[in-house]
C-alpha cells in the first residue's frame, strides 16, 4: 500500500465522518416543535453538542487537508 492509498483511505473516512456528524448536530431553530413549548424536549447538553462542534470541525481540517494535498499531486503517484 503506497502513501496515496492510505491517504485516500483515511479521506473518504473523513468524509463519511463528516457526514454523520453533521447530521448528529441538533437544529437551530424551533421549527414546528416551538409551537407547543416542546423546542426543549430532545435538545442535547451544553457539553455534548461543544464535542461535536469539535469533532466536527476536525474532521473539517482533516478533509480540506487531505484533498489539498491529494488534489496537488505533492505525494507522486
Amino acid at each position: 500500500m503506497t502513501a496515496v492509498t492510505i491517504l485516500q483511505i483515511v479521506w473518504a473516512l473523513s468524509a463519511l465522518g463528516l457526514i454523520v456528524f453533521v447530521l448528529l448536530h441538533s437544529p437551530k431553530g424551533d421549527g414546528i416543535g416551538g409551537i407547543g413549548g416542546q423546542a426543549q424536549l430532545f435538545s442535547s447538553a451544553k457539553s455534548a453538542e461543544t464535542s461535536l462542534n469539535r469533532i466536527t470541525w476536525a474532521l473539517c481540517a482533516v478533509f480540506m487537508g487531505l484533498t489539498l494535498i491529494l488534489s496537488a499531486g505533492w505525494l507522486g503517484k
